[in-house]
């Protein structure tokens, strides 16, 4: 077997909790959700899905070497989702109220701002480096371990985040066509893009 069952049975609940630790992926979703409706947020899910196992399958090709080696890519990383998540903050402020017949964000844009969210936040890169390598048996096959290891996380955090931005996406839609709601949901949307902006602006690098 790729990986021994004992140590999946670990893993599987350890990975459980980490996905229901409310961070930056959620909020995204909740954010997405009420900005744009359940559909789009869903989509996010799946595209922070993909960007988790991007960075799985980079760190179990030596992305810790890479890092080692040329630390200011991290830096670099940060302040690209930093740049990011203001410029989705100031989309939301610019929203108006939907019209009922009013297109909704597409699920392929969708799927990419959350795919790019997670790429760019380099507590994910940290988090991968930090917390698979615990799992991983040196002498199995290091890469399919690492992968089965993020199918595993990918796998959680799509059902959990996609659950809180489909709730969120309920409630926002049916709010959204009111103009004075439609600014208040733009305002909480934005606020929670600037927050996580600014999270990651004030990140320490470890």
């Amino acid at each position: 077997m790729i990986v021994d069952p004992l140590t999946l049975l670990a893993f599987v609940p350890a990975g459980l909790a980490l996905n229901l630790t409310p961070g930056a992926d959620m909020m995204f979703c909740l954010g997405l959700g009420l900005r744009a409706g359940p559909r789009p947020a869903l989509a996010a899910s799946a595209g922070i899905s993909a960007g988790g196992m991007a960075h799985v399958t980079l760190a179990g090709l030596g992305l810790a070497a890479a890092l080692a080696a040329l630390p200011v890519l991290l830096d670099v990383i940060r302040w690209l989702g930093v740049a990011y998540l203001l410029w989705l903050a100031w989309g939301s402020l610019r929203m108006g109220p939907l019209r009922p017949d009013a297109p909704v964000l597409s699920a392929a844009r969708a799927f990419r701002e959350g795919m790019l969210v997670n790429l760019l936040n380099p507590k994910v890169i940290l988090f991968v480096l930090a917390f698979v390598p615990q799992f991983v048996d040196p002498a199995r096959a290091i890469l399919p371990q690492f992968l089965v290891f993020g199918l595993i996380l990918a796998a959680g955090g799509f059902v959990i985040n996609g659950l809180v931005g489909v709730f969120a996406g309920g409630l926002g839609r049916r709010l959204a066509t009111s103009p004075r709601l439609a600014r208040a949901l733009g305002i909480a949307s934005a606020t929670i893009f600037t927050a996580l902006a600014i999270r990651l602006a004030v990140m320490q690098r470890i």
